[in-house]
């Protein structure tokens, strides 16, 4: 009667909602600031002024069609090419708007890409730790996900074993950098050997292998740190962006896909990802939205406050033992379990009512992630359960 897949989907919530759900349960009987949430990934700095300049003025001008209308299916046009024209300024590329396709956020792009792509019997490979939806989302195509483990020193691609798991099936690579959930940032050396064995495939099994990057963070940085951008480095690469943390916006759900002009057929792959939004309903993105950041290229939220949340968690947590990953981008700290299960670390963790993610659905056992994109205060609040926590372990 019905599909158990989506049954299953439906009534199996992700270990991150389910915490973020338990939290607001915790909250309402003992108070918000008594209670240390960490689960989810929801950005606590403000949007920019320019986004609130944008919503009173587009709303002041009064238009209908162009606040509340349909836009062409892969959205505005002048939007697109506003984005192409600033990519191609930061980035050194010639795409035009033909090359890009408005979304409703990351997980749309991602699903759109994959849908474009896939075909019976494909493979697409990612990096552990990596986002647990990508394993939804590649399955929903009917492909499989082959998930090659990371260094597990400082979470760089391990080389050996990517190149072991690419297989005449590969049909491409989920690439996220900086990375949710370690907040790792790989280096140009890492991006430069990866292409070079995917282009060494590529020839061995005669087909394109695609590098699908997912850059929701590629602005959170600290430290001018740098982050490649992939179709300077590999010709067959499809990008998947969106604004909810750059602009703060994760409940306005807007993004998009950029197809390079260097990829094999890339007319063809833009036609697919029309073909994939039309087949999923992912068509005229919010268009509202598509105005607003149209008018806000290049702006970003106020990054130093996360870098500063970063530097007195990742500070207090090493000091008190615990081993942590110490991230040069996104908003997330990878913290070693004091145990070996770290979903009983999660339980105990809410004794001292710490609410963190066990790691084990992202593919690295043993670890939890903190969601560090909270108030400042509530990190300094936070500090003596951690060290009550970690006493409790014997450190």
């Amino acid at each position: 009667m019905l599909s158990q897949k989506m049954l299953e989907l439906g009534t199996n919530r992700s270990v991150i909602r389910d915490l973020f759900e338990y939290a607001k349960e915790r909250k309402a009987e003992i108070g918000e600031d008594k209670v240390f949430d960490f689960s989810i990934g929801n950005p606590s700095v403000p949007a920019p002024a320019c986004v609130h300049q944008a919503v009173e003025e587009l709303i002041r001008e009064g238009d209908p069609v162009l606040l509340h209308g349909y836009t062409s299916a892969q959205g505005d046009a002048g939007l697109r090419q506003a984005i192409a024209d600033y990519v191609n300024g930061q980035h050194g590329t010639a795409l035009t708007a033909d090359h890009f396709y408005i979304t409703v956020g990351a997980a749309a792009s991602l699903s759109i890409t994959l849908k474009a792509l896939a075909e019976e019997g494909d493979e697409f490979i990612t990096f552990a730790p990596f986002f647990p939806e990508y394993r939804v989302f590649v399955e929903n195509t009917g492909s499989k996900l082959v998930v090659v483990n990371s260094d597990p020193k400082d979470f760089q691609i391990d080389q050996r074993a990517f190149e072991a798991g690419i297989t005449e099936h590969t049909k491409g690579v989920i690439l996220n950098s900086p990375n949710n959930p370690s907040g790792v940032v790989i280096s140009e050396e890492g991006i430069r050997e990866m292409c070079g064995i995917l282009e060494k495939k590529q020839k061995e099994y005669g087909h394109p292998i695609f590098l699908i990057t997912d850059e929701p963070y590629r602005e959170l940085v600290y430290g001018g740190v740098k982050v490649p951008y992939l179709m300077n480095y590999y010709d067959n690469t499809i990008v998947c962006y969106s604004y909810s943390k750059s602009l703060s916006l994760p409940g306005e759900r807007i993004g998009y896909i950029a197809v390079s002009d260097r990829a094999v057929q890339w007319k063809q792959i833009y036609a697919a990802v029309c073909g994939a939004g039309r087949a999923l309903g992912y068509v005229c993105a919010p268009s509202l939205f598509q105005q607003v950041v149209k008018r806000c290229q290049g702006v970003t939220s106020d990054v130093s406050v996360y870098e500063r949340n970063r530097d007195i968690l990742y500070n207090a947590l090493t000091e008190y033992g615990y081993r942590c990953i110490k991230p040069d981008g996104a908003f997330y700290l990878f913290v070693e379990a004091l145990e070996k299960d770290a979903g009983a670390f999660s339980e105990r963790a809410k004794e001292y009512e710490l609410l963190v993610v066990p790691a084990d659905s992202f593919g690295t056992p043993g670890f939890v992630r903190i969601s560090y994109c909270v108030s400042t205060e509530q990190i300094e609040n936070s500090l003596p359960a951690f060290r009550a926590l970690a006493e409790s372990y014997g450190r």
